[in-house]
């Protein structure tokens, strides 16, 4: 018999055979949404691939677009949707006051955080639901019920009154809004997780409490999937649907039998022999096979296409880890839960570290399987999904880490590779020789750090990544839209030794033939075109992946959008002039608290994600040589982590090519990367941060801006999009200079907080 899963995609493939799959606006919509981005019916058309008057009669009606035309126009009127949205009509006159029903009690597991004002006269009751899918972001919770059931009953006499952190029955809880995304799937009404207390609440999405009695775990499980409401639906028509996820306060974890710290630090769960484990086991409730930890999942093989399964954090266990969430597990439950909410909501639900939900997240938005019509028996069976990782393949000997058992079988124990052996794409870690500092530069009295946006996030935009296994040729010709690994020398290309060489993470000049990615190799055939270097670009061998595709972006247009609506929650927008920017950086922290520790569990997810693409074997049972668990899933490519990185140190140095050639004023030397003296240059890049000597401590005192507001061409950006920069911080350029003499990086020390940069 087929799964619920593979039913519901066997119906999705269904529909999108119909044309009416592609939902579309009415024509008049159409219309206006095109005029109001002032676009033209030719510019629509070309986007389309069809003709204007094929445009112009979709937008009187006498025609429908047809597949695959449809999906195309479909996708722009609904981006045109978003920034140019349809006028509201005027709000209709108060209605007469009408006499209200008295409500009826609500059920035994649910109660309200919060009670709303009294409505004005005429208006409508508070609802006693969670509101439906079509409610604004911010929802008021239902007002306790006039007759409360028992169980709310006893659980406020048994606390008297409120708790602290906790608010007594029929008080307000301190919830902020939260996205309309989080609770609008009906199947999972109270939204995609809670936070439970040491008296029974739980606490969801929006500030609504429902009362738990489960005393143990298998309870726990077994009330969160049969009443709680809780859940997220997919992020594909393919995937699967994201579990409920329980947060335990270090009460309920003590009320659930757990012990307040883990005792094996090096496993990190419970022992085989612990009573919440028989519990879970005697209930005939299973676990992963990483056991229960701080991040456990609870589990019963899906039957009849039912998947049962609820996800356990246990915050006292280090479940937040203070790196990517700071100090959110420190909030009370009812701020966790919004701040948790939001996450889940833009992100996905939280399922381990932020680099587990990273990594998560690239299969949610493409999964590697989907159901497919079986040409010989009418049947449905799993496919692949083009453009995803269907499979795991070992990496080439070039990409593989040392312990990987390709490494182990080329060379012996213990061996060092070279640069003629190993793929070495990792970021910027340059600085500048102190004793090329110029009179000029030594002069001015300031350092400012300019540091990229998310600068991992935006060198997966559009990038081609190897989608299966490599293929090795020797002699190869170069070609930039092959994925790969390229055994070339670039040590012929001149840098000005004022800028680090973007080929090499140290900054320094290549020595010889060397393994680079594509992305690299294709910025050295880029500069050596555009400045005429005397320089021929000849690879002795490669590893090439010729099934490829921008595997990556679904993720980078789902973070970018979590990224930017978070930092519009902190009141850094778009549209900010660079002075306005600025301003509003130095302070967006403080303006919510809650939500700056979203955008730094956002931010980690970015970083943690590509970094999980090359994960290393864990365990004090793993011996080098052997293979270990993470091999044997799709998400393991270290090819595609280095793309990456490779693609945001050229972006990096691009930029700072670009920033030199704008501000130099004498001329140059020709045949080599070199420039005038005044130019202006770095005194260290780390990752995605530059430090540069200014005469003011703006970053607007030293980047190339013009008068009318604008940055030339190519250079650094101020603004809140991933790719551009932000201030990083200002120091005395004394101080950065006496960092250099001292062989350290200023650009890890100059936010001045006591944090190190290690980039995004």
């Amino acid at each position: 018999m087929p799964t619920e899963d593979e039913l519901f995609s066997s119906v999705d493939a269904l529909l999108e055979q119909v044309v009416a799959g592609e939902a579309l606006p009415p024509p008049a919509e159409r219309r206006r949404l095109r005029e109001a981005a002032g676009l033209s019916q030719e510019q629509v058309a070309k986007a389309v691939a069809t003709r204007r008057e094929a445009v112009g009669s979709w937008e009187t009606g006498r025609r429908e677009p047809r597949p695959p035309q449809r999906a195309a126009y479909a996708r722009l009127l609904e981006g045109l949707a978003v920034r140019f949205p349809a006028p509201q009509p005027p709000a209709a006159p108060a209605a007469a006051p009408q006499p209200q029903p008295e409500s009826s009690p609500q059920p035994p597991h649910q109660q309200s955080a919060a009670a709303p004002p009294p409505a004005p006269t005429g208006a409508p009751a508070a609802p006693a639901r969670v509101p439906a899918p079509a409610a604004p972001p911010t929802r008021t919770p239902p007002p306790p019920s006039p007759s409360p059931s028992p169980s709310l009953s006893r659980s406020a006499s048994r606390s008297g009154s409120a708790s602290p952190g906790r608010p007594a029955a029929g008080r307000k809880a301190p919830a902020g809004p939260v996205p309309a995304a989080a609770v609008s799937d009906p199947r999972f009404v109270h939204g995609p997780l809670g936070v439970l207390d040491g008296d029974g609440q739980l606490y969801c999405a929006g500030g609504l409490v429902l009362h738990c009695p489960a005393a143990t775990v298998p309870e726990l499980v077994e009330w969160t999937l049969a009443e709680a409401g809780l859940g997220a639906g997919r992020l594909h028509r393919s995937g699967k649907d994201a579990d409920p996820l329980v947060v335990l306060t270090a009460a309920a974890a003590s009320r659930l039998g757990l012990p307040e710290q883990l005792e094996d630090r090096r496993s990190m769960r419970l022992p085989e022999g612990h009573p919440v484990v028989r519990q879970i086991a005697r209930a005939r409730w299973q676990l992963t096979r990483r056991g229960f930890g701080p991040w456990a999942r609870v589990y019963r093989p899906a039957q009849g296409g039912r998947r049962s399964c609820v996800q356990l954090a246990v915050l006292p266990w280090g479940a937040l880890d203070a790196r990517a969430w700071g100090s959110a597990q420190e909030l009370p439950p009812a701020e966790l839960a919004r701040v948790l909410s939001v996450y889940a909501a833009r992100v996905l639900t939280p399922r381990g570290s932020a680099a587990v939900a990273g990594l998560e997240l690239m299969t949610a938005l493409r999964p590697p399987t989907q159901a497919i019509r079986d040409e010989t028996t009418g049947g449905w069976v799993s496919g692949p999904v083009a453009g995803s990782l269907t499979a795991a393949v070992d990496p080439a000997p070039p990409e593989a880490p040392d312990e990987h058992p390709v490494v182990a079988a080329l060379f012996p124990r213990g061996h060092q590779r070279g640069e003629s052996e190993v793929l070495d794409e990792e970021a910027f870690d340059w600085i500048r020789d102190p004793q090329a500092l110029t009179d000029a530069e030594c002069a001015l009295p300031f350092a400012v750090g300019v540091d990229v946006n998310t600068a991992f996030l935006a060198a997966a935009n559009r990038l081609l990544v190897g989608l299966g296994a490599p293929e090795h040729v020797s002699g190869p010709r170069f070609d930039k839209t092959v994925p790969g690994c390229w055994l070339v020398d670039l040590s012929g290309i001149d840098i000005d030794p004022r800028l680090p060489s973007p080929f090499t993470p140290h900054g320094g000049r290549p020595q010889g033939p060397a393994w680079y990615a594509t992305a690299t190799v294709a910025y050295a055939a880029e500069l050596i075109e555009t400045y005429r270097l005397p320089v021929e670009l000849r690879p002795v061998q490669a590893y090439v992946r010729r099934d490829a595709g921008p595997y990556l972006d679904p993720w980078y247009k789902h973070l970018a959008q979590a990224y930017k609506a978070t930092m519009a929650d902190l009141k850094v927008a778009a549209d900010l002039t660079p002075q306005q920017f600025l301003h509003a950086m130095e302070h967006h922290k403080a303006v919510d608290p809650a939500m700056a520790m979203v955008l730094s569990a956002v931010k980690s997810t970015v970083k943690g994600g590509i970094g999980k693409l090359r994960e290393r074997p864990q365990g004090v049972s793993y011996r080098p040589g052997e293979r270990w668990p993470a091999l044997e899933r799709p998400t393991w490519r270290p090819d595609i982590r280095a793309a990456v990185i490779a693609t945001a140190r050229v972006n990096m140095h691009r930029k700072l090519v670009r920033t030199a050639l704008a501000t130099q004023t004498g001329p140059a030397p020709a045949g080599a990367l070199h420039f005038a003296p005044d130019a202006l240059m770095p005194v260290a890049v780390l990752s995605d941060c530059a430090v540069y000597p200014s005469p003011g401590p703006s970053p607007l005192d030293v980047l190339p801006y013009g008068g009318d507001g604008r940055p030339a061409p190519g250079t650094f950006r101020l603004g809140v999009s991933p790719g551009m920069v932000k201030h990083e911080g200002t120091r005395p350029l004394y101080w950065a200079v006496e960092l250099l003499e001292q062989d350290h990086n200023p650009a890890r020390h100059i936010k001045g907080d006591g944090t190190a940069d290690e980039g995004e």
